[in-house]
């Protein structure tokens, strides 16, 4: 499998997302632009992934005890993180949360609280989308970063 392809699975897995695409594409030699754009892209498409499955699948599994016991611990703990922000905030606060590249703090976890929170669906889109877009933005300028400084340091050696 080609490392772009593999970075943009990479993108499109909810614990990775870009915090794992990116690096590996970068790591492996892909042009920062091709890179960003390929994982940005690919990470924008945890919001339909999560919108498709909870206003389709949600329904019908909730009435088995298994998902209900995970899905109503994962409700409380979206809650948990990202409610008082996204009350507060709105739209900006759905747009920071996703943006700032730590774990469960990406696509997913921003699709999810949008979908709880009843945020419209096209709001939430953007919101999504643009909080991808800036951490993509971020991940990219510190792995850059981080890579040019251990060169450095490596020459000095």
């Amino acid at each position: 499998m080609s490392d772009l392809i593999y970075s943009i699975i990479l993108s499109m897995v909810p614990i990775a997302e870009l915090r794992g695409g990116i690096p590996y594409a970068l790591a492996n030699g892909i042009s920062p632009v091709t890179a960003y754009f390929a994982c940005t892209l690919a990470n924008i498409l945890a919001f339909p992934i999560v919108y498709i499955f909870f206003g389709f699948f949600h329904d019908i599994f909730n009435k088995m005890d298994w998902y209900k016991n995970l899905f109503d611990k994962l409700v409380l703990r979206t809650r948990n993180k990202v409610g008082d922000k996204i009350e507060k905030w709105g739209f900006w606060g759905l747009m920071i949360f996703v943006m700032i590249p730590l774990p469960v703090t990406g696509a997913y976890t921003g699709s999810f609280a949008a979908w709880i929170f009843g945020i419209e669906k096209k709001k939430a889109f953007l919101a999504v989308s643009l909080g991808v877009f800036i951490a993509g933005l971020i991940v990219t300028a510190i792995f850059l970063s981080g890579s040019h400084a251990l060169d450095f340091l490596l020459k000095k050696m």
